[in-house]
Formats: structure tokens, sequence, C-alpha cells
């Protein structure tokens, strides 16, 4: 089975240890707690300069919900532009209406300003008022993909919306499951959806190379990890992950 695997990868270095464990692209991304917002110049070059795989970066100028000014939208072409620039195979983004649903003019603005860069539309999906409807607008607008936990806090928990848009599809667009999968759950998530593309993030914490550390002050606000925690990709639970699926003998 021809399966490609995405990495939700939040720094060049995790950028490579996915390229190790053997993923086929990265999706790039700063502000992971906050569910992901636009890299910076100097991250999406030097990935770009150090990756042999597919690099796509998500379009996202702040965290919060996916109705976005038209200020807004004029940064978001403005990064589509600069990544475009820096040879990314690929862009990652989503607008929607204030009452829930595919934003077709500004998404289609967006596309428009892709020139040809494989669009994936986020998880701004997983939010919408009606997943039919959604899955329908963004297979007239062109987009390429769908990244989806079929509107559930994980794909293996949205697994029959999954299976649903993958068959309402009929391959005119790409339902790429994501959020919380591992290696053991991708089997089922596979098998169970039929889908040929996962996306996942395969992190762990990293303590610290700091000896002095504050007790005082903390840069982050509260409820956010431990500045010093480190989470970060690793080649080895990527190969796991993909090994997990792999070794399905049809």
């Amino acid at each position: 089975m021809n399966y490609q695997f995405e990495i939700c990868a939040n720094s060049v270095e995790s950028c490579l240890a996915a390229q190790e464990g053997g993923a086929h692209r990265v999706e790039l991304c700063a502000g992971i707690p906050e569910g992901g917002t636009t890299p910076s110049y100097g991250e999406i070059a030097m990935a770009r300069e150090l990756l042999d795989i597919k690099l796509h970066v998500i379009i996202r100028p702040r965290g919060g919900d996916f109705l976005y000014t038209e200020q807004e939208i004029q940064i978001m072409e403005r990064d589509i532009q600069m990544a475009h620039q820096l040879g990314v195979d690929g862009v990652v983004f989503g607008c929607l209406t204030p009452n829930g649903h595919i934003d077709k003019t500004k998404t289609k603005r967006l596309i428009e300003s892709a020139q040809g860069l494989s669009v994936t539309f986020h998880r701004a999906f997983d939010v919408c008022a009606d997943p039919y409807l959604a899955l329908n607008d963004l297979i007239e607008l062109g987009v390429n993909r769908i990244l989806t936990s079929g509107q559930q806090p994980t794909a293996l928990q949205g697994l029959s919306l999954i299976k649903e848009l993958i068959q309402k599809a009929n391959n005119r667009i790409i339902t790429l499951p994501g959020s919380g999968i591992n290696k053991s759950n991708i089997r089922q998530i596979a098998m169970e959806s039929g889908a040929k593309e996962f996306h996942f993030s395969a992190r762990e914490n990293r303590n610290s190379n700091m000896i002095h550390r504050s007790t005082q002050v903390s840069m982050n606000s509260p409820g956010m990890p431990d500045e010093y925690m480190q989470s970060v990709t690793t080649a080895q639970r990527v190969r796991e992950t993909i090994n997990a699926l792999e070794a399905i003998q049809w």
C-alpha cells in the first residue's frame, strides 16, 4: 500500500528528525500550543535548505478563531508569497465565515496567492458547521487536501466521519487524518477509514540544558508548557509509527 506520512514539525530540528524517520513531508509550524501559526522567514529558509523531502508551511497569523479581517488576509497573502519565494512545496490555511462555513471568497484569494503550490485546508474544518457542505466547497475551490480529526478531539474519535469524508470525496480531494495519531492507533485508523495519508507529530518532551533556572519568573502564560521543557519530534517515534502501519500484510 502506498501510504504518505506528514509530520507536524515545530522546528528545523523536528523537520530533520521527520526526514530521518522516513516521513514524506513536513508541515512546519510555530506556536504549537495555539494550534500552529506561521513560522519565521529564517525557520522556513533553513528548513528548505536542509530538507530533501517536501516542505509545507502553515499560514496562520494568530491563534484563536478562523474569522480573518481584510488586514489579516493581506498578511496571509504576503506570507504565502514569502514561502513561495523560499521554495516550499505547499501551504496550509483555513478561513471560515461568521456562521461557520468555508469562506470561499477569502480561500480563493489565498489559493490564487499560492500560485500552484499544494494547498491543505487545515483543522478549521473541524470547527465548521457542516462538514459535508464544507467538503463540497473545498472540492469546488480546488483544494488538494483537508486535514481533519473528524470534528472530534482526536482522529481515532472522529474515525466514522473521516471514513464518510473519504467515501464522499471519491478521490476528488485527499482527506488527511490528524490529531493524536501514533504507533498504537495508526493501523486501526488506516484500516477502518481507508485513508492513505496521515499527519502526526511524533514528539516527546526533552529537558532543557539550562543549569540556572529562575523559580521567580516565568516567560510563559499560565497553562502554557514549562519553558525548561522542549517538545521535539524524534526520528525514532516517526519510524515506529510508520512501521506500525507498513507492517500490515495486505
